[in-house]
């Protein structure tokens, strides 16, 4: 049987976080009445002229250096002709010959832990289209030009992704990037990330590429991954019932799992681009670079590697908390605020994270700070409370029912009894009220009495409310039981 491999490129669309379009002062606040939010420029009224917004290439350079990318001197706008009800101006200004970025690499982290070096083609400028709205127009369209003249950054990929893994794993590499900068919010429900996928497959040791299609606007790292294993599946049961793949344009339907034919795919010809008239050549100079190369935050990729060598993180654990800039800021709160970066990460990533995820709640919206949650490891740390009473403490932070660990732990009267004549008093007193179990372990194999003492133990800990310390508790209970 034949054995295919996939070849997937990504074009990734970033709404970039300025507060007005690329080419005039409208507003792009989300959520506006719709055509609220559309200028003469957006509308392309005649005698209208557009005004290169310097935020945008502020933040396309910014995402340039992030990537280790070529910046050109020069890069021009120019015009991608075609008709569209969405589209007033019955052309698109973009940046197709002259792109204002050049090729870099993004590193991405597979589940196994390796590291991938995905080539970036290039990234352009431009700005986005309206959108039309088929709902509740009895059969009719409604068009919302809030969206159009909004400044994108088109991000392109080399062909250098062979599983939907692997592409689910760029995107969101792209995702912490562009964050990490602040040059978008990434919210990908509102569309302010979205991407199309490019896909082929071909005989596994075969150079040349095969017919790829691109599946338009998918919109969340699930969906990337379903679509992708819809088209390959698709793909090669075409190829192998004796078929041929046609280069075209595909929308995937998450609810019918499935991608379906759009149009045939243009060729860059189809568009019909010329150099944009009435926009200058945007030049950068090196100082002006260099400025920016100045203002860049950590990024992810350096902010593992730090993670790992100076925190003696696990490469797990480094990628898991720098994949979101609120979530590494967070955890780096927790370890100043408790001293041991494992036992943060251990519950930046287990007991935080869990609850987040239970009540669909991004970190920054967590109830618990990070001043709160250091201050709570460290009561673990200096053995002023257990394990399972910190947990205790972390739900009735989580509930809002104190201001502080401490404040909990008094109210709660959970702080750990260490004084060893008060956990011995209570192991005397288990011992005399259970001789059944007494003489079962001390009639036991020296090899099985590790799990007897766990009954003990229960008792112990029943006995004090859950404060005694367990490492005292098992080591003067087996002092004890052991005696002849």
């Amino acid at each position: 049987m034949m054995q295919w491999e996939t070849v997937i490129g990504l074009e990734v669309h970033v709404q970039l976080a300025t507060k007005s379009k690329i080419f005039s002062g409208a507003s792009t606040a989300f959520g506006a009445e719709p055509n609220s939010q559309a200028c003469a420029v957006d509308l392309g009224l005649p005698g209208v002229l557009p005004v290169l917004n310097e935020a945008a290439v502020a933040m396309a350079v910014k995402f340039g250096l992030g990537i280790n990318a070529e910046i050109p001197e020069v890069s021009v706008f120019d015009r991608k002709n075609y008709f569209y009800p969405d589209l007033p101006k019955g052309y698109q200004t973009s940046q197709m010959y002259h792109p204002i970025v050049g090729a870099g690499e993004v590193e991405i982290s597979l589940d196994d832990g390796a590291t991938k070096r995905i080539r970036v083609h290039h990234a352009h400028l431009e700005e986005d289209a309206g959108k039309s709205l088929h709902e509740d127009y009895h059969g009719m369209t409604g068009i919302d030009l809030n969206r159009a003249g909004t400044p994108l950054l088109e991000i392109v990929s080399e062909p250098d992704m062979r599983s939907a893994k692997e592409a689910a794993a760029y995107l969101k590499a792209i995702h912490a990037i562009v964050t990490y900068l602040g040059i978008s919010d990434g919210n990908m429900a509102e569309g302010s990330m979205r991407c199309d996928v490019n896909v082929s497959v071909r005989p596994k040791g075969q150079e040349a590429f095969g017919t790829r299609a691109e599946v338009k606007n998918v919109n969340s790292f699930r969906f990337v991954e379903r679509a992708i294993a819809y088209e390959v599946e698709r793909q090669i049961e075409l190829i192998e019932d004796g078929g041929t793949v046609v280069q075209e344009t595909r929308l995937f339907d998450p609810e019918a799992d499935e991608t379906r034919s759009m149009r045939t795919k243009e060729e860059a010809n189809d568009y019909r681009y010329f150099p944009c008239p009435d926009l200058l050549p945007v030049v950068l100079d090196r100082a002006y670079v260099d400025h920016l190369r100045s203002t860049l935050p950590e990024l992810p990729a350096e902010k593992r590697a730090r993670f790992e060598g100076e925190l003696g993180l696990s490469a797990y654990d480094a990628s898991v908390l720098a994949s979101s800039r609120a979530m590494a800021e967070y955890f780096e709160a927790v370890k100043d605020a408790c001293g041991d970066a494992k036992q943060a990460a251990n519950w930046v990533q287990g007991e935080l994270s869990g609850a987040l995820n239970r009540e669909s709640l991004s970190i920054e919206q967590s109830p618990v700070s990070a001043k709160q949650l250091g201050e709570l490891i460290t009561r673990v740390l200096d053995d002023t409370i257990n394990g399972k009473a910190a947990k205790q403490v972390f739900q009735a932070l989580w509930n809002g029912e104190g201001d502080s660990a401490d404040a909990i732990i008094d109210a709660k009267g959970l702080k750990q009894v260490t004084d060893s004549g008060a956990i011995e008093a209570m192991i005397d007193q288990v011992i005399a009220d259970s001789p059944v179990q007494v003489a079962q372990y001390r009639d036991a194999e020296p090899d099985k009495r590790g799990k007897m003492i766990g009954y003990f133990v229960g008792q112990v800990m029943k006995a004090s409310r859950g404060t005694a310390n367990p490492q005292q508790v098992n080591a003067l209970l087996k002092e004890k039981l052991d005696q002849a």
